[in-house]
């Protein structure tokens, strides 16, 4: 097994190999982070719990990391930050060593990855095309195999855009959950730190680590009490109707719709919908009043120093300074009924699967039309953030030549519903799960997996964690109710263990629960096998009185099987 240091050396040879300079903007000395590889293990070597040791990431040049410049890809705005982003600190507390600062679309303003004074960062294996942006260095750094992950901002799509030109994988939590504590501003209420990385698991365990409140971040939120933790069986999932799919060419959208067979085939149900409302919300973020947020982060810097920008980002930022207060309310008022249609259509579905982006251009195809280009990459992906959505880009094949991806999107806090639609799609692993665990709840019948109460569970988004069962201190009784169940109690004397599931709920998923319970069933406290104590299901002793007695049989299931018998 490779250790930190061994991993270290191996990443500078491969940044010697790809002789790649444009996707750094500063890489950091070699013996540098051999230093903090060297300290990591022997934090390990102390019995230190590093859930990220020796994980190799490169960092988004609008993102703070201690010592180094943050440029923006702009070398006179630059400025070297003492402390780190709260997302890199976290980071650096669970392992993670940073290789240095990737280039971007300038103040990240774009979706193509050729906006910088360091050079257009060109596709991982196909240079005469485009990389995709803003985080274009990020995506590339992973791609070349050079990173493990990388840090992203999303504002636009610039954390799925390359994720989806280079067949990796690009997480976008819901807006807040990662603290942008630390960052360059783009368009403040819309920012989001990502995450790249090569599959799902990996990508998953570097997000989780940032994730948290952070009292320094004004936007920054927390998990809600009724999060949902899984889809509703193997999801319920939202494509769009063939007009919704009209930009794409005929191979993309064949690429696509194989993309929805593989997961119908999964056992989803899949649905088309018409997505005029989120394609209109997403013109919004340049073409309305809405750009006028990109000004407030930098347009006074730029106004001092216009020559200091790329012509492209510059026109962007600097036009929103003639827009009026009157102009970006009215566009509030508007993004706001677009966020009340967006809940209207994704009401019964899990997510709504999009192609991530459109095409592959090249560098001439861009230079020729950057700002056509630009808005065609984003057609899928500029309402998410506006719209206060999740989103999971993975790799979906190849059409035209070039990798194809698609992005399952959730509401807000339904990121891990996501990240399952798409590891079933995809066939990777998910990972940890991403929200807080939430409560741990032992079924024991009728709300087993296939039996007829289970949808009262998956309809509080719980989620299935094991088969296991209890200590040997239980009895199980047959009551006479409708449906039949079963019935736990505590035994003195003569209890068995009993074969049970455990789910994990939200804790209002399981206030709910609780509230709709009938009696005589009642939940207290369980005592599995190995030892550890959950929340389960029980009855009032007074219902027993008369029941059958079927301790016997070990289980609930193995109960019924002998009355098919």
């Amino acid at each position: 097994m490779p250790t930190p240091t061994d991993r270290v050396h191996e990443a500078y040879r491969r940044i010697a190999a790809a002789d790649r300079p444009e996707v750094w903007v500063t890489l950091r000395p070699e013996a540098d982070v051999v230093l903090e590889a060297e300290a990591v293990e022997e934090r390990l070597a102390a019995g230190e719990d590093l859930p990220l040791a020796g994980v190799l990431v490169a960092v988004k040049d609008n993102i703070d990391v201690a010592g180094l410049p943050t440029t923006a890809a702009c070398e006179e705005y630059a400025y070297t930050p003492v402390r780190s982003a709260t997302a890199v600190r976290r980071l650096a507390a669970a392992g993670a060593l940073v290789l240095g600062k990737t280039n971007l679309d300038q103040f990240a303003t774009g979706l193509v990855g050729t906006r910088s004074p360091y050079g257009a960062v060109r596709h991982a294996h196909r240079p005469e095309r485009i990389s995709g942006g803003s985080s274009s260095g990020s995506a590339v750094a992973v791609a070349l195999g050079i990173a493990d992950a990388a840090l992203g901002t999303d504002t636009a799509g610039s954390g799925r855009v390359p994720a989806a030109l280079h067949g990796i994988v690009g997480l976008k939590p819901s807006v807040g959950l990662v603290p942008a504590t630390g960052v360059v501003p783009a368009a403040r209420p819309y920012d989001c730190v990502t995450v790249f990385g090569r599959d799902l698991a990996s990508a998953t365990a570097v997000l989780k680590v940032m994730t948290g409140p952070d009292p320094e971040d004004p936007y920054s939120r927390t998990w809600p009490a009724d999060t949902r933790l899984a889809p509703r069986g193997a999801g319920r999932v939202a494509v769009p109707t063939g007009d919704g799919l009209a930009v794409l060419s005929d191979a993309e959208r064949a690429s696509f719709r194989a993309a929805a067979d593989r997961l119908r085939e999964t056992g989803a149900e899949i649905e088309e919908v018409d997505v005029a409302p989120l394609l209109e919300a997403a013109r919004l973020l340049y073409d309305g009043a809405l750009v006028a947020e990109r000004y407030a982060a930098v347009g006074g810097f730029l106004e001092g120093k216009p020559d200091s920008a790329d012509p492209t980002v510059s026109g962007i930022i600097l036009a929103a300074a003639d827009l009026s207060a009157p102009a970006l309310a009215a566009d509030q008022q508007r993004l706001a009924a677009y966020r009340s249609a967006a809940r209207e259509l994704l009401a019964g579905f899990d997510a709504l699967m999009l192609p991530t982006t459109v095409g592959h251009p090249t560098l001439e195809e861009v230079a020729a039309d950057p700002v056509g280009v630009n808005s065609r990459m984003g057609t899928y992906t500029n309402f998410v953030n506006l719209l206060d959505l999740s989103a999971v880009a993975v790799p979906a094949g190849e059409a035209d030549g070039h990798d194809f991806g698609v992005t399952l999107i959730g509401r807000a806090f339904e990121d891990q519903v996501a990240l399952d639609l798409a590891a079933a799609l995809t066939g990777l692993t998910a990972g940890e799960v991403y929200p807080e665990p939430g409560v741990e709840l032992a079924v024991f019948g009728a709300h087993l997996r296939g039996q007829s109460l289970n949808h009262q569970l998956t309809d509080l988004g719980a989620r299935f964690v094991r088969e296991t069962e209890t200590s040997a201190d239980y009895r199980m009784y047959a009551l006479a109710t409708t449906p039949p169940k079963p019935g736990l109690q505590r035994a003195d004397e003569g209890g068995a263990a009993i074969r049970c599931e455990v789910w994990r709920i939200s804790p209002a998923g399981l206030g709910a629960f609780l509230a709709a319970l009938p009696a005589p069933m009642a939940l207290g406290s369980v005592t599995l096998a190995d030892g550890s104590s959950v929340v389960g299901f029980g009855c009032e002793a007074a219902a027993v009185a008369g029941a059958e007695d079927i301790t016997g049989h070990g289980g609930w299931l193995a109960y019924l099987a002998s009355q098919e018998g």
